[in-house]
């Protein structure tokens, strides 16, 4: 069974490396994010007939989905941070606004 887990991660990893983990691939902004709701409404469907039928390999491969999400996620997050901290550096070097702040 942890192969069918495996090939969830695989799968959700590689279809947001394909649209576009950070910013879209090759597609606006709003088909972009049209993609997003899309794997998210696809993947809830699923965990509702897993849930339901208890199907063994369905609730692997949703194991695995949600590990590739997670880590999709956490790519996404580190990428703001990163952004947050070139700003930050910016900021420093710069004269202090009116008053101070």
């Amino acid at each position: 069974m942890i192969y069918a887990a495996l090939i969830g991660f695989l799968i959700m990893f590689g279809v947001l490396v394909g649209i576009g983990i950070n910013q879209p691939r090759g597609i606006s902004v709003k088909i972009w994010c049209y993609g997003y709701l899309a794997i998210a409404l696809v993947f809830d469907a699923l965990v509702i007939i897993g849930l339901i039928y208890q199907y063994e390999t369905l609730i692997q491969l949703l194991l695995g989905l949600s590990a590739g999400a997670a880590t999709g996620l956490a790519i996404h997050v580190a990428h703001h941070i990163s952004e947050e901290d070139e700003d930050d550096r910016e900021r420093k070097g710069k004269k202090p606004f009116m008053f101070g702040f």
